[in-house]
């Protein structure tokens, strides 16, 4: 979480902040991201680069992991000026009350998005092998693994906008993640 020191006197005060997801009108991934940054908000818009065909041509554009999600950090009992932003609908939650995300869960994507390695959306999972990323960019990062094309790929999840992404990784990396419970017999991964 994001630390703001705040002198009062002789006295410091350390102020928390949990990230956020805000729901985006389609299209003002950028804006909303752009403006928050004038702010002085930190924001993560995750983005992935997309091969894309037009009339004439092929072009590598980069498109939003999260399609019409921006994340913020931000002190939710000052929300008004996040939510006065052009573009921005609401800050995702369960009715009106919003729901921080998970650390480790934004702790995830900015490692990927760091990496440099290939990512892409993907079809959120909940049920599946957890894994461990040993080396790599990645070290450190749990997730669910799944063969595609060929290819390993570890999928993380954001739980509460019921997204994942994949990104692409090799399999020497990875080592099981015992469940709780779990007898320790062998562990087999599901080909998709």
């Amino acid at each position: 979480m994001f630390s703001a020191h705040l002198e009062a006197g002789m006295e410091t005060v350390n102020i928390s902040y949990s990230w956020y997801a805000l729901r985006v009108k389609s299209r003002y991934e950028n804006t909303v991201a752009s403006n928050l940054y004038a702010r002085g908000y930190k924001s993560l818009l995750p983005l992935y680069n997309c091969r894309r065909r037009w009339s004439d041509r092929f072009k590598e554009i980069e498109l939003p992991l999260f399609p019409g999600y921006v994340f913020c950090q931000f002190n939710l009992h000052d929300r008004l000026p996040v939510l006065s932003i052009p573009g921005v609908v609401h800050v995702v939650g369960v009715g009106r009350t919003p729901l921080p995300i998970d650390e480790t869960e934004i702790d995830a994507i900015q490692a990927t998005v760091k990496s440099g390695l290939p990512r892409q959306p993907w079809p959120f999972l909940e049920i599946g092998h957890r894994v461990r990323i040993e080396h790599g960019p990645l070290c450190g990062i749990e997730g669910i693994l799944l063969g595609f094309r060929g290819h390993q790929r570890l999928v993380l999840s954001v739980t509460l906008l019921q997204r994942s992404v994949g990104v692409q990784v090799d399999e020497a990396w990875v080592q099981p993640v015992l469940q709780p419970g779990a007898c320790g017999g062998p562990v087999t991964f599901q080909r998709v």
